[in-house]
């Protein structure tokens, strides 16, 4: 059975988007009536559909996500009356609308501005990590190339005492050729 429900929501209603929220909740529930600004500060929502829809769409709107804050939400049910084709935002005056927008969009603005010095904080964090570990590289290739040269210094050492000990054997050897052709008579 279709019902009524007029709700006044109080809090931190307005200039926040909150009648945009409501809006997408009862279209989602496929409610009828609209949402509108109650002066000074409340929110006045009139819709029909089923109870146990209406009842569901009240928790939906209970919101209390910055920047929201429904402190309460005046319920009052009644027949339906069938008036209403579809769910709507009554607007204010263009100026008041444009204002609200503003405070919505500034709102929106500093949470991502918050945002994004989270996110720089984070790649300062990062570009610190990376200093670091490209001068731990630099230091590494020092040590490997100083290690280098010493390895490159003790084996041209190595590889010179070789070179000595082959040549004296070489002379060696010569000598000794030189002996065997003596004895033999071979020049």
């Amino acid at each position: 059975m279709h019902v009524r429900a007029e709700i006044i929501a109080r809090g931190k209603v307005q200039r926040v988007g909150y009648r945009d929220v409501v809006e997408r909740a009862a279209r989602d529930l496929e409610l009828t009536g609209y949402v509108e600004n109650v002066k000074p500060y409340d929110v006045r929502i009139v819709c029909e559909g089923e109870r146990s829809t209406l009842d569901s769409f009240v928790e939906l709107i209970r919101i209390t996500k910055y920047p929201l804050e429904v402190k309460d939400l005046a319920v009052r049910f009644e027949p339906a009356t069938g008036e209403f084709e579809y769910f709507e935002i009554k607007r204010g005056d263009m100026a008041e609308e444009l204002g609200e927008r503003l405070d919505l969009a500034r709102t929106d603005m500093t949470k991502m501005i918050g945002k994004q010095d989270a996110m720089l904080g984070k790649m300062d964090i990062m570009i610190e990590k990376q200093d670091l570990m490209i001068t731990k590289q630099e230091e590494t290739i020092t040590v490997i190339k100083e290690e280098g040269e010493k390895t490159r210094s003790v084996l041209k050492g190595t590889l010179e005492e070789e070179i000595a000990w082959v040549k004296d054997e070489i002379i060696g050897l010569k000598a000794t050729l030189n002996k065997v052709k003596q004895k033999v008579g071979v020049d």
